[in-house]
């Protein structure tokens, strides 16, 4: 199994990026999926995550309202669109792969992608 995430960069404050995560070597569809975050110095922390079926979804509370996930089957991909970006933003954001257990916490995901460096100046 391999998740691709691309999508991160520099971006000003304000600024919008969007998130691509394109899993292989499983059926995308049958699989709960999450973003999260590490910003230097903390831990990695759930930034959002849907169900298999994308009928619900969780936020984190600092996101919402600025960023949304979604998910096309067909195409193996989640995506993480960040609207409003502002500095605390700045992270390492993985998407990740989560099969049961408590969607809240990283132990709950089995496959992880590389991460992609997504960086909001001032």
């Amino acid at each position: 199994v391999q998740l691709q995430a691309s999508g991160g960069g520099p971006v000003q404050a304000g600024g919008s990026l969007r998130l691509s995560c394109v899993a292989s070597g499983l059926t995308f569809g049958n699989y709960d999926m999450g973003w999260f975050r590490q910003a230097p110095g903390k831990e990695r922390a759930l930034v959002v995550a849907t169900q298999w079926g994308a009928t619900n979804s969780y936020l984190t509370d600092s996101v919402k309202g600025r960023f949304t996930i979604s998910r096309d089957n067909a195409k193996n991909t989640v995506y993480l669109q960040m609207n409003s970006l502002k500095p605390e933003d700045t992270a390492v954001y993985y998407c990740a792969v989560r099969n049961g257990g408590y969607y809240g916490s990283a132990t709950s995901y089995t496959y992880w992608g590389q991460g992609t460096l997504v960086t909001v100046s001032s």
